[in-house]
């Protein structure tokens, strides 16, 4: 968390001076996303919602979609990044949508990535998806690459006030 916190507080910093919310759709992160995002003070002025979205079950439940609009779609892929950060958005009437898929480790995932991949996706007045492949099986150290990657996605598009 101490590496994810200064990004956490540069977004905080232009999300509110613009006046502007976020939400968040993680998976393979585990809520890492959302977690950085709140521990800045005054997190409840931009920060709406998220989701930790790691089955079938939990999608249906806390994005409200199932096979049939996943149809031609898999997750750990840059569309499925985008649809979530779109969805997630849409559900909280938030400004910016930040969607993440992805695999861990220690083994990859059943659609054959490897551990260490995962696709960040920033949705909002601005849009950009990314993959990023860490190249490590270490669970908890992609988890926090992850994050980390995410956070700096964001940075990345969202412009200072």
């Amino acid at each position: 968390m101490k590496t994810l916190l200064p990004l956490a507080e540069r977004i905080a910093q232009r999300l509110i001076a613009r006046r502007e919310t976020i939400a968040v759709a993680e998976s393979s992160t585990g809520g890492l996303i959302a977690a950085a995002l709140l521990a800045v003070p005054g997190a409840s002025a931009y920060f709406l919602g998220g989701a930790v979205v790691y089955t079938k079950s939990a999608r249906s439940a806390l994005l409200g979609f199932g096979d049939a609009e996943m149809a031609g779609m898999r997750a750990a892929t840059e569309t499925y990044a985008l649809f979530i950060a779109r969805r997630v958005r849409d559900r909280h009437g938030a400004v910016w949508g930040l969607g993440e898929t992805g695999a861990t480790g220690p083994t990859g995932n059943r659609y054959g990535d490897p551990a260490g991949h995962t696709c960040v996706a920033v949705v909002g007045p601005a849009e950009r998806a990314m993959t990023l492949r860490t190249g490590s099986a270490e669970r908890v150290a992609n988890m926090d690459a992850f994050a980390k990657r995410a956070l700096e996605l964001f940075l990345e598009v969202i412009p200072a006030a």
